[in-house]
């Protein structure tokens, strides 16, 4: 199917890829080391100009952004279930995945990178101080949509299938831990992620990525 998909691992292309294992489809997945900053070489920009994790690259096209990404994954591998197809389930799934992606994913960029919105050190210390308690908060919301699926019988954020949802609630989960939040400050949400960790397609990313689920150290 030529599929390539450009990766950082422990970033939110951890998403796409998940899903790119669980449908079970071939796809070259190419590591992106964003600590040594080969996000900013001449080749990566040649594939995504604005030095971003995730690319797709299909049939020699690229596609940039998770969302974009996510909708042409679930349409291409429409059998295996990522996200709903009855209009309501799918507009709820789409509305969590789009708070995700501009809600909570920018908080912990502020946690991760204050630098990046000031050069003022006690300014940065200041924002991730600040942006530390809104993520807590958001994970707390986060843990609240895990015990309502479970209240409705499902296993999975949006329905029967693993999908995206549930990766990306893994990767902030684990951010969480990096940032000094324990799991167990949102037991139910540690216990879910969890369960998808020990998915099968999830697991291989896991270990193809080389990551720790927990990453905290009490102060």
């Amino acid at each position: 199917m030529n599929l390539t998909l450009y990766f950082a691992p422990g970033a939110c292309s951890f998403v796409p890829h998940v899903m790119l294992e669980a449908s079970g489809q071939s796809f070259e997945p190419v590591m992106v080391k964003l600590h040594k900053g080969e996000q900013h070489s001449e080749a990566y920009k040649a594939v995504n100009p604005r030095g971003q994790v995730p690319v797709l690259v299909h049939q020699g096209q690229a596609i940039t952004q998770i969302l974009a990404i996510v909708l042409h994954l679930d349409q291409l591998f429409a059998t295996a279930g990522f996200l709903p197809v009855e209009p309501m389930a799918r507009a709820q799934a789409l509305s969590t995945l789009a708070w995700m992606n501009n809600t909570v994913h920018p908080t912990f960029t502020h946690v991760f990178m204050p630098q990046k919105f000031s050069d003022q050190p006690e300014a940065q210390a200041a924002i991730r101080s600040w942006n530390t308690g809104l993520f807590r908060s958001q994970l707390a919301e986060l843990q609240g949509l895990v015990q309502a699926a479970a209240a409705r019988g499902q296993r999975w954020l949006s329905g029967p299938q693993l999908g995206p949802l549930d990766a990306y609630a893994l990767t902030f989960t684990r951010w969480g831990t990096m940032s000094g939040i324990a799991p167990e400050a949102h037991p139910a949400l540690w216990d879910f992620v969890q369960q998808v960790a020990a998915a099968p397609a999830v697991a291989r990313v896991i270990e193809r990525e080389r990551l720790q689920l927990n990453l905290y150290k009490p102060s």
